[in-house]
């Protein structure tokens, strides 16, 4: 079977669509940013308001969004999930999509609006993570491949501040 690359653009213009709120988070918000990096799937914290979570369960069936199973189960994302705190790791037309409740020390929509910048992105803007901030929540998460992508991200930052 031949994986087909992920469309993050493609799944950003979805998401726009369907007027939903949310800032992008993780690899593609790094990438964003100016980090030299490689990314598998398209993170975004989403405002868990049940206007929003509405949007965005009709973007995610627009996406044809399914959990990740590895029984092979097709099971949707539902409202009352999404309104939650937790994440939600799930496949779609355009690639893999983890929407998050909250990352870090249980930040939120909210909590990471003020560190994020409005980019553009083709005809769309979006919500994007600062590399400060990223930095901030791959400190915090403390996983071994947040660890090996700080020193580049600090570089990164570094160099868009000359």
């Amino acid at each position: 079977m031949i994986r087909q690359p992920p469309r993050f653009k493609e799944a950003l213009e979805v998401l726009a669509r369907y007027h939903v709120e949310f800032v992008v988070v993780g690899g593609v918000a790094a990438v964003l940013g100016g980090a030299p990096i490689s990314t598998f799937d398209l993170d975004i914290v989403h405002d868990r308001s049940p206007r929003n979570v509405a949007g965005l369960l009709g973007a995610l069936t627009d996406l044809d969004a399914r959990y990740r199973d590895l029984t092979g189960r097709v099971l949707r994302p539902e409202a009352h999930g999404l309104e939650g705190e937790g994440h939600h790791l799930l496949l779609t037309r355009c690639g893999p999509l983890d929407v998050l409740g909250r990352i870090g020390l249980g930040r939120g929509y909210q909590d990471l609006v003020p560190d994020s910048i409005i980019q553009p992105i083709g005809d769309i803007t979006v919500r994007v993570l600062g590399l400060e901030a990223l930095i901030r929540e791959k400190l915090e998460a403390g996983r071994d491949k947040d660890r090996a992508v700080l020193p580049i991200l600090r570089r990164t930052l570094e160099e868009n501040r000359k």
